[in-house]
């Protein structure tokens, strides 16, 4: 089984908030990572190598060394061997939409950019097999990708093309927002019956600590009286 990625707890990305809505960084928050990016760029050179950017990596998530890898070359679209803030920052926006479980509304909201990240060979097209290497970013399961091909691929090529990726994103960001709004009722559903038990564990409460202050001889008096 394949652990799910994470960021450490602690580690500097535990600390940046990202917008639920349109899935980027606040002002502050990208200086701040401008900052930060300026110290991992240990050689000055406004880049990250392949081995700055593994122990970046390493330190902030529980990616093993071959995933690490993988998103490398992912980002590294020019195949120089580095990456610059503007790929850094791409791949921080996908980290956190990760942690906080905003895969799709990321997708569908840069739809194009992640197209253009898993379009590998620059063909306009995305292959199963890319999907597949890259689906623990986006929290992607085996049968959703099955789904996704057998679903959105149009033109019958085992390949989409953008307007299907695309496709693909309206329908996962619908889905996405059913299954919220489910999740939501079955919540409040439980609340109500909560407040519904204690509301009926006051009552018991109250109820004993009345027969508490009345003593049994006030009881046989009681009946006595109605004899």
């Amino acid at each position: 089984m394949k652990t799910k990625m994470k960021l450490r707890q602690g580690s500097f990305l535990w600390y940046l908030y990202l917008d639920k809505i349109y899935c980027l960084l606040s002002v502050r928050n990208v200086k701040t990572l401008v900052e930060y990016f300026h110290l991992l760029d240990a050689h000055h050179n406004n880049t990250l190598n392949d081995v700055l950017f593994y122990h970046f990596l390493k330190h902030v998530t529980n990616l093993r060394g071959t995933q690490i890898k993988i998103v490398f070359d992912m980002l590294d679209w020019n195949a120089v061997g580095e990456i610059g803030f503007d790929q850094f920052y791409v791949l921080v926006c996908i980290l956190l939409s990760h942690q906080n479980h905003l895969e799709e509304q990321f997708m569908y909201r840069h739809s194009r950019p992640v197209f253009d990240l898993l379009d590998l060979d620059g063909e306009l097209r995305i292959a199963a097999s890319n999907f597949h290497t890259y689906r623990f970013l986006f929290n992607i399961k085996k049968q959703e990708l099955k789904e996704l091909f057998h679903d959105f691929d149009i033109t019958g090529d085992r390949r989409l093309n953008y307007k299907e990726f695309k496709l693909y994103t309206i329908f996962s960001i619908d889905k996405s927002q059913e299954r919220q709004k489910a999740e939501k009722e079955k919540e409040n559903e439980k609340q109500k019956e909560r407040e519904k038990e204690k509301g009926k564990e006051k009552w018991k409460s109250l109820l004993l600590k009345r027969m508490s202050r009345v003593s049994p001889e006030s009881h046989l008096e009681k009946m006595r009286i109605e004899i």
